[in-house]
């Protein structure tokens, strides 16, 4: 008799997300992100990191946020459904002069390393 099939381990999944502010308000908005969204991604159960890039782009800065998850119903715990739409906050209006409304997933096939920053 053949053996079970086993069931492939889950990989982490990758959130991006892109926006952009005004440059004048660029470390605003970081400060802004550090009270929400920061906030709540490491306080939903199954976050395993949070990563936010920023680039000046003329008078504006862009930023992507990466956020690592250990599974989609992690990541459904902090987005819930459908998971590929965005999470905004009361204030962001107020900053984002420009921003994804929907969001990609990616799975993590490689890792290395925890710089630390």
């Amino acid at each position: 008799m053949p053996a079970a099939p086993t069931a492939r381990p889950s990989r982490p999944v990758a959130r991006t997300w892109r926006g952009a502010t005004r440059l004048d308000d660029a470390e605003t908005y970081v400060e802004y992100l550090k009270g929400t969204g920061f906030r709540f991604y490491r306080e939903t159960p199954g976050n395993l990191a949070v990563l936010a890039l920023r680039r000046r782009q003329g008078d504006q800065a862009e930023f992507l946020l990466i956020t690592l998850w250990e599974s989609e119903d992690a990541i459904r715990r902090f987005a819930g459904d459908p998971i590929g739409r965005a999470v905004f906050y009361p204030e962001d209006d107020r900053f984002l002069v420009d921003r994804d409304t929907h969001v990609d997933h990616f799975e993590v096939v490689f890792q290395d390393g925890g710089a630390a920053l």
